[in-house]
């Protein structure tokens, strides 16, 4: 049986777009996909073996023929690999505090480019813009004007991280999701972070923004025909939203309703008790989880 980890062909083929005639040619002809197989011969695919189907298609858009993408994808994953003295993850870092402290978008900017165009956007994302979050979070107690350096990279990352929403939306034919950040909650980083990952997979995203009513999200899962809600929380809920606002949110829809971010590690049991689904605060294991979910709820055994 399939781990959360592992997807059957028909999810992959959803979540990419990618029809399962073509999945299985790609693995035969060109080596492309290497799924496990199940003891009765089904195919199951990894989260990374979507990442690798998204990096295909990007190079087919790019004109490289499926016939020498193998050969494109090994030679740009040997000139990614970190040094073996050391990682670019520190660096990059550094740079970055560096030009947040003088509140200077250009140099941020190049940074951020530079990163950009010698590493996947999800080993970026990992590796340099959560930990410098939470080294700037680490900042407003000790610093004068740490507040103000968070806001400005908060809004810098809004301005990317939208961009790439929109980035190659149209290869993304998988499942509708409204996402929203939980009522009161202001910060929207974490937000657009997870659409972004879960955009990557395949997801259709409708996105919100912070502070959504639990009743609005409601009125766009209806509208936009949404195949599930993902509400992004990361400060302490007020009162009876998870007790009352949340049950009375799942009960009202039939689809299903997952949380995600530090709420959803510190009020777990709440979460549950109301019916909706903890995603944690790892945006790979999240999406991943949303994905079996949403995949068994298709295909009910």
């Amino acid at each position: 049986m399939p781990t959360r980890e592992q997807f059957p062909i028909r999810t992959v083929s959803a979540l990419t777009g990618v029809s399962t005639v073509t999945l299985r040619a790609w693995e035969r002809r060109y080596g492309l996909l290497r799924p496990v197989r199940t003891p009765s011969g089904h195919r199951l695919y990894t989260h990374a073996n979507v990442e690798e189907i998204r990096r295909v298609l990007a190079l087919v858009e790019r004109g490289i023929p499926v016939s020498r993408v193998r050969q494109v994808l090994d030679a740009e994953t040997a000139s990614r690999a970190p040094d073996a003295t050391g990682s670019p993850w520190t660096d990059y870092q550094d740079r970055m505090a560096a030009a947040i402290a003088g509140l200077d978008e250009l140099s941020l900017d190049d940074v951020y480019d530079e990163a950009l165009s010698l590493h996947p956007i999800e080993s970026v994302t990992r590796h340099v813009v959560l930990p410098l979050l939470e080294r700037l979070g680490a900042r407003w107690e000790e610093i004068d004007g740490a507040i103000a350096e968070e806001h400005f990279f908060a809004t810098y990352l809004r301005s990317k991280l939208g961009a790439r929403l929109q980035y190659r939306m149209r290869y993304a034919s998988g499942p509708r999701l409204v996402i929203a950040c939980a009522p009161g909650e202001q910060h929207e980083v974490g937000l657009l972070l997870f659409a972004l990952e879960a955009r990557n997979a395949g997801f259709r995203p409708v996105l919100l923004g912070a502070d959504t009513p639990f009743a609005d999200m409601a009125i766009a899962l209806r509208r936009s025909g949404g195949d599930g809600i993902v509400i992004s929380s990361s400060m302490e809920p007020h009162d009876g939203v998870l007790e009352r606002d949340l049950p009375e949110l799942v009960s009202s829809i039939a689809v299903p309703v997952f949380v995600g971010g530090a709420t959803s590690v510190r009020h777990r049991r709440a979460i549950t008790t109301a019916g909706a689904i903890p995603l944690g605060v790892d945006l790979e294991d999240g999406v991943r989880l949303l994905a079996t979910t949403l995949s068994s709820s298709e295909h009910p055994t």
